[in-house]
């Protein structure tokens, strides 16, 4: 895959930098154009299927397929900064900040959305239509941090590496 952002190498130093919440948004709305991923996906009904479409070492980006009901469940994304833009169908965004009652937004083809290093979300197809979505991540993800939603708020419950999330 050709490199989408253009702004990775600093003039000051030629050093390779980690992508800015605003780059990774860019990337992933670029990278979510049909053209570029309707040769590649693949749609799975037992699970979210995913396929790493770029690898460098400052940033990775993520093509994944929702069947409905197929989420993330709560998670964080080990330290990375990232983004996720949807290319086909919708995705509800649940969080939760200071409450036990996660607060949801839906997220419709043409749209990307991104977050900083210390973010928790669930990610979900709750519609009726498969979906298809971009994720960037900056630096690679290390692991992903698990979440349980408890009476008492979000609650962590194990680490898994990247790659098995």
């Amino acid at each position: 895959m050709t490199v989408i952002c253009d702004s990775l190498v600093t003039p000051e130093t030629g050093a390779s930098a980690r992508l800015s919440q605003a780059q990774l948004r860019q990337l992933v709305a670029a990278t979510a154009q049909r053209d570029r991923w309707r040769e590649l996906v693949r749609y799975d009904p037992a699970r979210r299927w995913y396929y790493r479409m770029e690898l460098t070492d400052d940033y990775e980006v993520w093509l994944l397929s929702w069947q409905p009901g197929q989420g993330t469940g709560f998670h964080d994304h080990g330290g990375s900064r990232g983004a996720f833009a949807v290319a086909l169908g919708e995705l509800q965004e649940q969080t939760v900040q200071g409450r036990r009652e996660p607060a949801a937004r839906t997220v419709v083809a043409g749209q990307a959305r991104s977050f900083g290093a210390q973010y928790v979300h669930h990610v979900v197809n709750n519609s009726a239509e498969p979906a298809v979505s971009v994720h960037a991540y900056s630096p690679p993800l290390p692991e992903m941090r698990r979440y349980e939603l408890t009476l008492d708020g979000l609650r962590y419950v194990s680490t898994e590496p990247a790659e098995e999330s």
